[in-house]
């Protein structure tokens, strides 16, 4: 039977979900154009003020808000509420400029933490469940979200935070974890791990997995609950919104559940900023409706999906997103053709490859080279030459027809890629352009 956390909530009639969001959205402009004189100016240069926004047929109208915007206006240009009312900041990495750093008040972090036990509930999780957050905490937002949702849900959590991997596998068995959060690459080492260890997937407690912060394929998820003999669930989140929870899956696993009570989302076209119709792939794009703190509107995550509002046979009703199908912005243009991680990661697990590789690009005489490093299984590490030569024939062959150019492979020894306790390094661009 399915379990809700906020059922009036997540199954409202998609009347109730408009009427709040046309509410929430007008309130939530005045609240931005009173308090926060970045937004202001960006209203005002597009010649609008709050009474232009009378509802969600008209946030087409306001501007876009880019991660540019929130390095521009870093630390405290685009914080709505006093720096008393606020008590924490969660921040990210910083790996690609100065760090975003968002603002909460209690009130957003109680929000926030609803989020997230919505989605453990969908996934299975009672206060009768054992919950280990393997996310990192500290300024990721991944292990105090969790954690927090894990806490209103009633679970017993474990905070292992991220790494040290001896103690996660040990804390799993010891204290029959239910429920593991983490990265899906962490969850797919794990899950590498114990079958060394010699544990098979009815000897691992686990019965559901929680994972996101990076772009994983249909096919990984399949290996992951195989190795691990659990339900694999995706989440979404970006610190700028909040963090994990701002979408979640449910038990039919075809995407995921945004929570429309706190955030409208939209498709854009990522070159002309258009709103594209239902069920068109682009960017996706988020208001925080409910968010105090640190309120974006129109907020370009730079994600391409598709959003659906096809009926769930769990009974929510909220819009769906697909996995996010890579970045308008992280993607690779190589020899002109766009090309995904997760697009080789498929490729690979259909080879019957372990999710290990790393993609390297360069330029060498003015054109673009894409060299992608495998992994192999022990298995086939013990082939002969001439059979692995064969292999990196077939997986050439294989990303030639799924991707449009050639990508030279090279089948390395297992374990030889170094593994990642967060987020996976998958590419690694020398061009200098």
């Amino acid at each position: 039977m399915e379990r809700y956390y906020q059922k009036e909530i997540e199954c409202a009639s998609r009347e109730q979900i408009r009427a709040w969001q046309d509410e929430r959205l007008v309130k939530q402009v005045h609240n931005v154009w009173d308090n926060v004189p970045y937004y202001r100016k960006k209203m005002e240069e597009k010649g609008l003020t709050p009474a232009d926004i009378k509802g969600v047929d008209d946030l087409h109208k306001l501007p876009f808000v880019s991660k540019a915007d929130l390095r521009e206006a870093y630390p405290y240009g685009l914080v709505a509420r006093p720096l008393k009312d606020c008590v924490r900041i969660q921040s990210t990495s910083g790996t690609t400029g100065k760090r975003v750093v968002a603002f909460y008040t209690q009130h957003d972090i109680d929000l926030w933490e609803d989020c997230c036990a919505r989605a453990i509930v969908a996934a299975g999780g009672t206060n009768e469940d054992v919950c280990q957050v393997s996310y990192g905490y500290g300024l990721f937002t991944g292990g105090p979200g969790l954690n927090g949702g894990s806490h209103k849900v009633g679970c017993l959590t474990i905070p292992t935070s991220s790494g040290n991997t001896e103690r996660q596998i040990m804390f799993i068995r010891d204290l029959s974890a239910t429920i593991l959060c983490c990265t899906p690459s962490y969850a797919a080492y794990l899950g590498e791990t114990m079958k060394e260890m010699g544990l098979t997937p009815e000897e691992i407690p686990l019965k559901a997995g929680i994972f996101g912060a990076e772009a994983w394929s249909e096919e990984m998820r399949q290996d992951i609950q195989k190795t691990l003999g659990i339900k694999a669930y995706d989440i979404y989140g970006l610190t700028e919104l909040s963090g994990p929870g701002v979408a979640f899956e449910c038990s039919a696993q075809t995407g995921m559940h945004i929570n429309e009570d706190h955030f409208i989302a939209e498709i854009i076209d990522p070159d002309t900023g258009e709103v594209l119709p239902e069920g068109s792939k682009g960017e996706l794009v988020f208001t925080s409706i409910t968010k105090e703190a640190f309120p974006l509107l129109r907020y370009r995550t730079r994600d391409i999906c598709v959003l659906h509002h096809e009926d769930c046979p769990c009974g929510r009703t909220h819009v769906k997103m697909s996995k996010p199908m890579g970045r308008s912005d992280d993607m690779l243009i190589v020899k002109g053709v766009n090309v995904f991680p997760s697009q080789i990661e498929t490729v690979l697990l259909g080879q019957s490859f372990a999710p290990n590789y790393q993609i390297i690009v360069d330029r060498v005489n003015n054109t673009d080279t894409m060299e992608v490093l495998v992994e192999m299984t022990p298995e086939m590490f013990s082939d002969q030459l001439s059979q692995v030569a064969e292999k990196e024939k077939q997986v050439v062959a294989a990303l030639k027809a799924m991707l449009g150019i050639y990508a030279k492979v090279r089948l390395v020894a297992p374990k030889s890629i170094q593994r990642s306790e967060g987020k996976a390094v998958r590419v690694i661009d020398k061009r200098k352009i």
